[in-house]
């Protein structure tokens, strides 16, 4: 299982003793050094490879250009291309469903699954799903659920939600996922060769897709003209799901529509290279119909999503295609770890979708805005901008976390001193070179003070310091 901090951490944010803020969860997680400097590793490797794939291609800035152009296009008409979907997806014999909320999305599936005496359902990894709390819903309805991705199957078994939306698993090692084998599926006791919980989990798997009454997946993008949803995995499991039983569901939220097969290319380039690293996902799947003697449901979920739209800055969030870039080069992600975010999704984009949603009001300053993730956004969504856009809704509103409050409207006044800014600049060098280490950690963050502090700012960072202090 994974370690007690990670746990704590997850208690914390799930358990009954209601939400933490971002910076308490952080702290508990970064007592385990260890394992904070291997998740920031492994999670670096993922964005190092994601960099190597995008400087493979010449054109990758006039993708990135295209993609968001084709994302906001589709945003600013979308009314018009929902409308399209529908009628092309009843032409092709599937079943349309429209979803305001997580609670009617969920009622929906139920309905669904109860009219055909479901009693297994095998579901692909579904982030749409996860913000519905679709899991528990249909369980205390009598609803067997089994997530079959392999991460996702991981944490299922584990009783705790993903704390990546690619690699939902990322916080636990291959030790911890052995002894969770051992105890779940009967597997070696101590063993931990990958290969090996591999095979396990694919017998295990297939006996579970064999017997299941209807399959579910997350959707990619739905193509407006041709009524038609793209599923993209590496494993096969949404495949195999959809095309054992007669019964597959498909759930959506209204923001992954795109116009057309070209568009849905553009955004196929970008996505697996920037989560990944790869060319393409192994599997990229295009739906556009029921089985024979079958059914095939599409439902569209809006779930606050029409609301952001009203906002300028916060609807650029809905280009987002899920790759997960973001996540894996955010310093404070990196080192903070998924269950430390008061939301579904961690790290920027979920603080960008989800802090209106935080009761702490805490996520929105899980950030740097360093604006590492807007660099690798492959549909260039602001992010840096959406979430200091968000400080100050939380600063209109007066809901600020508590601390803030009393000291941002001096920190607004310090900052606009060149005088007191100077000032700091030169105490803040002459403490990084005589002071202890070990003196300067405990001032350093929640998820910084337990690692070294960088050497003293040169010149040019304080040029660019003074440049951006409005921020």
């Amino acid at each position: 299982m994974a370690n007690q901090n990670t746990q704590a951490a997850y208690q914390h944010n799930h358990g009954g003793e209601g939400s933490q803020v971002h910076a308490h969860k952080a702290d508990i997680f970064c007592r385990d050094e260890t394992r904070v400097d291997w998740h920031s590793k492994a999670l670096w490797v993922l964005r190092e490879k994601r960099d190597r794939a995008a400087g493979s291609l010449p054109e990758w800035e006039q993708l990135r250009q295209l993609g968001s152009e084709i994302k906001l296009h589709t945003l600013t008409n979308l009314a018009q291309y929902l409308e399209t979907f529908e009628q092309n997806c009843l032409a092709n014999g599937i079943k349309v469903h429209w979803a305001k909320d997580g609670a009617e999305h969920n009622r929906i599936v139920h309905e669904i699954l109860a009219n055909h005496q479901v009693k297994k359902l095998v579901k692909s990894k579904s982030m749409l799903t996860e913000e519905c709390h679709l899991n528990p819903y249909l369980e205390a309805r009598g609803i067997e659920v089994i997530d079959t991705d392999l991460g996702e199957r991981i944490i299922q078994l584990a009783k705790m939600p993903p704390s990546h939306i690619v690699v939902p698993a990322i916080h636990m090692k291959k030790e911890e996922v052995g002894e969770l084998f051992h105890e779940k599926l009967g597997t070696k006791a101590g063993e931990s060769d990958p290969l090996y919980l591999t095979r396990a989990a694919r017998a295990h798997l297939r006996e579970q897709f064999l017997s299941a009454d209807a399959a579910m997946t997350g959707v990619n993008m739905a193509i407006a003209d041709k009524g038609a949803v793209v599923v993209c995995t590496n494993e096969g499991n949404a495949d195999m799901g959809a095309n054992l039983p007669k019964l597959q569901l498909h759930s959506m939220g209204i923001d992954k529509i795109v116009p057309d097969l070209d568009s849905a290319a553009v955004l196929l380039r970008t996505l697996a290279r920037n989560a990944t690293g790869q060319p393409v996902t192994t599997y990229s799947a295009f739906y556009r119909g029921p089985q024979t003697d079958g059914e095939m449901h599409v439902i569209i979920v809006d779930n606050g999503r029409t609301e952001m739209l009203k906002d300028k800055i916060l609807a650029e969030s809905l280009k987002c295609i899920r790759c997960g870039g973001c996540l894996n080069t955010c310093p404070v992600y990196r080192r903070s770890g998924g269950y430390s975010y008061n939301y579904t999704i961690p790290g920027p984009i979920g603080i960008a979708v989800g802090a209106k949603h935080d009761d702490t009001n805490s996520i929105a300053w899980a950030c740097t805005l360093c604006g590492s993730c807007t660099y690798v956004c492959p549909t260039k969504v602001p992010l840096d901008k959406i979430i200091h856009h968000h400080r100050r809704l939380k600063a209109e509103a007066g809901e600020l976390p508590y601390g803030k409050n009393g000291y941002m409207p001096l920190v607004g006044k310090f900052m606009a001193s060149e005088t007191l800014l100077n000032c700091s600049m030169s105490v803040a060098r002459t403490a990084l070179r005589i002071l202890p280490g070990s003196l300067l950690k405990p001032f350093s963050g929640a998820w910084g003070k337990y690692r070294e502090l960088p050497v003293a700012p040169n010149s040019s960072f304080e040029a660019w310091f003074k440049k951006h202090r409005s921020l």
